[in-house]
């Protein structure tokens, strides 16, 4: 088992989704039971899509796993539905869809005048957004639509995913259970017992103090298994698992610090706005985006070009 790529906590991510290892209720980028959080987002997708012309060509930006394309080709199957990311591994794209990986939004590689429509979702906000807006430009076809939900700071995104990364920081750096466990495993086959019981403890404090669905719980609790599962196959290999179980943490940290920044880009409304207007984009509307309890968690912002 490989330790997963430091340099790419998003391409983990979806790795991790793909294989549906998802963190339980309360993993990923946004909790599970945000269900209507999801729903509002496909809504607004579907809606955006039903305005194109025929067989419009549509670019998705920092695709991810497809999910926009997929929404829109569900009420737009003649839509001919493109989607980039920078992350040099992707799922496989979604049925009737195309996604490229490894491809920057500030450099992409199509011809001028492209596309009917570009859009993305929560990932205009992760690049360099007044080089993106000019590649926008460039590759949008006069009249063309441009579609963004981007985050805010003050939403329930960022604020779930902030308390994810005060749990791994405890399991990872206060407890150090991974640490710990890899000096004890040094021992050899008697530090085996010593790991999962240290483990164990960390993990028990973890479910206490945070919950039992928390990182703070679950990284705990992988090493004592890990610990107690690998008596067969041995020292080497419990400490390879361990390896793991701490490279996708700190993966999961990398991606929620690039989360924080690309909030604070989104939050800088007024500059997007003239970045947009420079290249003679106009604005058509700012929609913000609600969870049920009315709870503002994302924008959406329509121009046309």
């Amino acid at each position: 088992m490989s330790t997963p790529n430091s340099q790419d906590p998003w391409g983990d991510f979806w790795a991790l989704n793909a294989r549906g290892n998802t963190s339980g209720e309360g993993g990923g980028c946004l909790p599970q039971r945000w269900a209507a959080i999801e729903t509002a987002q496909r809504n607004t997708w579907q809606r955006f899509a039903a305005e194109l012309p025929k067989d419009a060509r549509v670019i998705d930006l920092a695709t991810g796993d497809g999910r926009v394309l997929n929404w829109m080709r569900q009420v737009r199957p003649d839509l001919v539905l493109t989607g980039i990311d920078l992350s040099p591994s992707l799922p496989p794209a979604p049925a009737g869809t195309e996604t490229r990986s490894g491809i920057p939004m500030e450099d992409l590689p199509f011809g001028d005048a492209s596309f009917d429509a570009v859009v993305s979702q929560f990932g205009f906000e992760y690049g360099n957004t007044a080089k993106v807006t000019a590649e926008i430009r460039r590759v949008l076809k006069p009249g063309g639509k441009i579609g963004l939900i981007m985050h805010r700071g003050d939403g329930p995104i960022l604020e779930h995913n902030q308390q994810r990364r005060k749990e791994l920081l405890w399991a990872l750096k206060d407890k150090a259970v991974a640490k710990k466990t890899r000096v004890a495993l040094k021992k050899g086959p008697q530090g085996i017992d010593w790991s999962a019981n240290y483990a164990g403890k960390i993990a028990q404090q973890g479910a206490e103090k945070f919950g039992q669905k928390s990182p703070a719980w679950e990284i705990p609790e992988a090493v004592r298994r890990t610990c107690l599962m690998g008596r067969a196959s041995g020292v080497g290999s419990i400490v390879e698992t361990i390896a793991t179980i701490e490279g996708h943490a700190k993966n999961e940290l990398g991606r929620i610090s690039s989360l924080a920044s690309a909030c604070t880009n989104a939050d800088k409304r007024d500059a997007i706005e003239q970045s947009f207007a420079k290249h003679e984009i106009t604005s058509e509307e700012i929609k913000p985006l609600r969870e049920p309890a009315g709870r503002e968690f994302a924008d959406f912002r329509q121009f046309t070009g």
